[in-house]
């Protein structure tokens, strides 16, 4: 049975829900949007406001009780620490996919796991700007200095792409990447993860770590950090072979 056969078969292609990480935003996903949407597929890309792990997760599934049929749902680097949360135990999301990125369990944070193997050197690059939440207490806003942000975060993209990513670049709080999950989506629900093989901030060991232990179906490729941006074919081909896996 050829793959248009079997979405046919299996009813309506899944919505593709995706979720940015720290650093970046929706538009970092452009150009897996265009890669889907060319060949038909139901695509959304959220606003994640990285503020916190927890408010962050519930506005995620908040916005995923909005979305008809079933879901198949990506993240990118603080955003699988969002997804993996927001979809514990929803009925819809089918499956997740996890680009260059945390698979967190329960008493995990982004923090912890991003260090707990050698090769990230985002930490160092990191510029911090105090902000005032709205309860009057101070928190970090955490930006990564523009001057590093090519070598660290996006080694494999364009100089003149790079230098619009770090003007426009989304801050996250030091408490977010603090924050331990509550809720792991990956022990029920099937995963597939893209490991980058020349990642500085989320060392590809790492990743190597959380896909094994989450029976992840794990694809490696050599790339940076910003790998929807850098190799946004190779993003959408792991979204497509996830939903078509959970239509089947």
């Amino acid at each position: 049975m050829t793959s248009s056969e079997l979405e046919a078969h299996a009813g309506a292609w899944p919505t593709v829900v995706l979720v940015h990480g720290a650093f970046a935003d929706s538009s970092s996903w452009n150009g897996v949007i265009a890669r889907l949407r060319r060949d038909g597929r139901p695509v959304i890309a959220v606003a994640n406001p990285l503020r916190a792990l927890r408010e962050d997760a519930d506005l995620l599934r908040d916005f995923l009780d909005g979305v008809d049929g079933p879901i198949v749902l990506a993240g990118h680097s603080y955003g699988g620490s969002v997804m993996s949360q927001a979809a514990d135990g929803h009925p819809r999301v089918k499956a997740l996919v996890y680009v260059a990125s945390f698979l967190l369990d329960a008493g995990e944070s982004t923090a912890e796991l991003a260090g707990r193997y050698p090769g990230n050197e985002l930490g160092p690059a990191l510029r911090p700007v105090p902000v005032h939440r709205p309860d009057g207490q101070t928190v970090d806003d955490l930006y990564i200095k523009e001057e590093e942000f090519q070598r660290v975060f996006a080694a494999d993209v364009p100089a003149d792409v790079v230098e619009l990513m770090a003007v426009t670049q989304r801050p996250i709080t030091g408490d977010a990447l603090a924050d331990k999950a509550t809720g792991a989506a990956w022990k029920t629900i099937p995963s597939w993860t893209l490991i980058t093989l020349q990642d500085l901030a989320v060392p590809a060991q790492a990743q190597r770590f959380m896909a094994k232990r989450a029976s992840s179906h794990a694809v490696e490729v050599d790339a940076s950090h910003a790998v929807a941006v850098s190799r946004p074919d190779v993003v959408a081909q792991l979204i497509e072979e996830a939903a078509r896996a959970t239509a089947a």
